[in-house]
Parts: C-alpha cells; structure tokens; sequence
C-alpha cells in the first residue's frame, strides 16, 4: 500500500497495527517534507491521509497539483483501491472532478455522523450502526462530489461526511485512525491548535479518550470492510 501523509504526526494511526498484524506491507510518502511521489507500479492501494493545508493551496503546496492528478491516475485509471481520510476526502473529490470549500461551519470535536440510505447498504459500513461518534477536525468540505459518486454519511454541518466512487474507491470526512495520542500529537500542529481555541486540547483528548474503545472497534471493522472488499 502507498500512504501519502501531509503532517509527520498524521499518519494511518490504530490502521497500521492492523495491517502488521494480517502482514501488509506499506511505503509512507511525506509530500510536506518535499518527498517525491513514487511511481504506482508495484503498488495494490493508494491510501491519502489527513494534514493541515487546503487542496486549493497549489501556491503555497506546489506537489498538491502533482498528488491530484496521482490520485486521479490510480483510481481512475488504474482503479487501485483507494481509502482517504479527511484531507484525502477532498482530495479524492477533486482529483476526480468534484468540488471542495470552506465549510459554513467548521466541524471541531467529537460529534455524530450518519449513515445515508446508501452508506447503510454499502459494505464498507457493514457492522456499523447507522449513527455513530467520530472525531472531526476541519474547516473545509466536499461541496460537489464527482460525477459518478454516493454519498455514504452526512452531518448536521456537513453533507458529504463519506464517499465511494465506483466499487474501489471510498473517503471519510471524519477520523477513525485515533490512538490514545492523535490529539496531542495533531494539536501541535499550528492550524490544528488554533481551531480549538483555550483548553480545546485538553478537552477534546479527554473526549476522545472516552470514546476510544468504540473508535478502535469501528476503525477496526472499517478497515476489516475495506480489506474484503478490495481483497
């Protein structure tokens, strides 16, 4: 599996105990670090994770032009099986012709998602109650899905909280990947601090704390779906 990361600290988490575990093998890029994008041949997936910068900020992030249309040629072209989390939602979005923007409003803490009709019939959601807690941490959304694409779960705030596009390619808004020092770790990071204000860290590690097992659990039927899935 290639794993393309965008923050050092926000990386696949609680996934890469399961992918040691069933013998997975996988290559981490650090694109903000300057690392160069490999070529996909020889890869079976192409896993997008989070990270601080917006998909419109080609200036400041030149290789985010480059990622686009690498994320585009796997699923599109190559049809790799693709997972991407949060800033890999979006992407996955425009790379494939959608649109993403400012959220009206941001999402920022431990909140619910539900499932759509699709996203309860999908088996990447299989084994999942059709609402659920997750941890949100964004400012930016889908706002028009690529043509081709289901909506799988929604938010109060936020209509595209998941995504599949055709049978391989499937994204969340929304983090599962969380071990017991995600938030501390993520709250280093400056844009991540300054979206949670005074004491937003100590109180959003304490909520996410209180939520782990069941975040562990989900995360580990998710990725248990998207290996039977893809396999």
């Amino acid at each position: 599996i290639l794993v393309l990361q965008h923050a050092v600290v926000e990386h696949p988490g609680i996934f890469r105990s399961f992918l040691v575990r069933d013998n997975h093998t996988y290559d981490t890029v650090e694109l903000d670090q300057g690392a160069a994008l490999p070529a996909l041949d020889g890869y079976d997936a192409l896993w997008v994770m989070g990270g601080p910068m917006d998909v419109w900020q080609e200036a400041e992030h030149p290789w985010l032009k480059a990622e686009k249309a690498l994320i585009k040629d796997a699923v599109a072209r190559r049809k790799l099986p693709f997972l991407g989390l949060c800033l890999g939602h979006q992407l996955l979005a425009e790379a494939l012709g959608g649109q993403v923007a400012k959220s009206t409003t941001s999402e920022v803490g431990v909140m619910s998602v539900s499932l759509t009709a699709a996203g309860a019939a999908a088996d990447i959601f299989a084994g999942l109650p059709p609402r659920f807690a997750c941890l949100q941490w964004h400012s930016a959304e889908v706002t028009a899905m690529p043509a081709g694409a289901v909506c799988l779960a929604a938010s109060v705030a936020c209509d595209v909280q998941a995504m599949q596009w055709g049978p391989h390619a499937f994204s969340a808004q929304f983090h599962m990947e969380l071990e017991p020092d995600t938030v501390h770790n993520w709250a280093q990071i400056p844009e991540y601090a300054a979206a949670l204000g005074a004491g937003g860290a100590e109180r959003m590690a304490a909520d996410a704390a209180a939520h782990m097992a069941g975040f562990n659990q989900m995360a580990e039927q998710l990725y248990t779906n998207w290996m039977a899935i893809n396999g």
